[in-house]
């Protein structure tokens, strides 16, 4: 038995027992990972360059490729190295760290979508009132918002888990560190704190999919509404890559924690959460590209003029 202050590091579940599956799985998410990057780079530096694409959806399209970018470079490298190198460990910092990060992007990746939403909600429902709600000031209100409330829970969440003394040794089921993992090496199974931590975490989630629900469903009344065919088509372009992304991302990370414990098992716990940790920021930039027409000529006229340079 041991207790938190005599751990140093911690190991993290292997992809694969042999090399050959280790290697694959290096090439696997090295292959990942680059899409991921190169897709959420393109995005930003899209909206970053393109003048045209300087509004609201787009500057909250920006923000949700930077929290992307984040999540693909808390949990990627470290499970690529272990892959490579043959090796399980992680520091006891650096699992922190790696959690802290973890929670930071993905809290932020909620409430961005939320917001998005909300984009979507008032441009269609409430067209008159768009630029007094969506203003320039507002906009940066609600992405300032999103990161700071993102930071402060996981710089609580991350702190509370690290005070909990451990003693059920080190060894984590879970190819990066997750807070359930850790949980299970606490010598206590009930932690008010803790506790109350996820009950927040679960009400601000929920409600964050109650909003969601009912703004679509007050988009989907309008837009049936709309007599031509070509105007409902263009508000769906615009809608249906976000409800694609919400759904992906609420759906795997809902069901991958709340199943119930009769299903768990190591290789569905590590195929659910490479669903929501891995695959979403890898399909996201995919998904909002294939239906936005302005943002593929803007991603086109980018890489036109980068080949015309070199």
């Amino acid at each position: 038995m041991s207790n938190s202050s005599s751990i140093s590091h911690f190991l993290l579940l292997a992809l694969a027992d042999t090399r050959q599956l280790q290697l694959l799985h290096f090439c696997l998410l090295l292959g990942i990972s680059l899409a991921a990057l190169l897709g959420n780079g393109l995005i930003i530096s899209a909206v970053a360059c393109g003048h045209h694409l300087h509004t609201p959806m787009f500057f909250f399209l920006l923000n949700l490729a930077l929290s992307d970018l984040g999540m693909i470079c808390t949990t990627i490298p470290k499970a690529m190295h272990n892959s490579l190198w043959e090796t399980r460990d992680i520091s006891y910092t650096g699992c922190a760290a790696q959690l802290f990060f973890f929670m930071f992007f993905i809290s932020a990746e909620v409430s961005l979508l939320t917001i998005m939403c909300y984009d979507r909600y008032v441009s269609i429902c409430k067209p008159l009132h768009y630029g007094t709600l969506l203003g320039s000031r507002a906009c940066a209100h609600m992405a300032a918002a999103a990161w700071a409330s993102a930071f402060l829970y996981s710089l609580l969440h991350t702190a509370n888990t690290f005070s909990l003394p451990l003693c059920h040794g080190n060894a984590l089921g879970q190819f990066f560190c997750e807070i359930p993992q850790i949980l299970k090496l606490s010598c206590s199974h009930c932690n008010l704190r803790e506790f109350g931590f996820i009950a927040v975490g679960v009400c601000l989630g929920l409600g964050c999919f109650v909003f969601i629900v009912f703004s679509y469903v007050q988009i989907f009344r309008v837009v049936l509404r709309i007599p031509s065919e070509q105007g409902r088509h263009k508000i769906f372009s615009t809608c249906l890559p976000h409800l694609a992304v919400v759904s992906l991302f609420l759906s795997t990370s809902v069901f991958a924690h709340m199943k119930p414990p009769s299903m768990s098992s190591p290789s569905l716990d590590l195929a659910l959460s490479v669903l929501y940790s891995v695959v979403p920021p890898a399909l996201n930039p995919l998904i909002y590209s294939l239906r936005n027409q302005e943002l593929k000529a803007a991603v086109r006229t980018l890489m036109t003029g980068w080949f015309q340079k070199h």
